[in-house]
């Protein structure tokens, strides 16, 4: 398997774990517990970083197809190279710092290493135009 699809593998694997962060804060909170193995029809107030870990895991579900397409893309194609590689590799690893910045509140951090995923994906779509 070329690092293209493992960067991929990982980072589906990235994107289902984030939740888990938000999950153990919840059992941690009074009632958290309850409420999180319950209907969920009440609001339950949660720490703001339970809601940046949300909003980080959403920010992953919608950068996870683009970068799925462009990797696939480049795999079936036989356009997978060094230059894929290295952008599968910046674009799951500034995801992970993505996640990581977000949950603690760093706004313009969080945003520079947005861009610098973004960057990893132009560099697999560079080879394929």
């Amino acid at each position: 398997m070329t690092i293209d699809l493992w960067m991929l593998e990982l980072s589906a694997l990235w994107c289902v774990s984030i939740p888990m962060i938000s999950v153990a804060g919840l059992m941690r909170l009074p009632g958290g517990q309850a409420w999180g193995l319950g209907n969920r029809d009440t609001p339950f107030a949660v720490p703001a970083w339970i809601e940046r870990t949300r909003r980080a895991h959403n920010n992953m579900v919608e950068n996870l197809a683009p970068f799925a397409v462009l990797i696939l893309v480049a795999h079936v194609t036989g356009k997978a190279n060094a230059t894929t590689a290295l952008g599968a590799q910046i674009f799951f690893a500034a995801r992970i710092a993505h996640t990581a910045v977000y949950v603690a509140g760093v706004p313009v951090v969080r945003t520079l290493v947005f861009f610098v995923a973004t960057a990893g994906e132009l560099m697999i779509l560079a080879q394929l135009l």
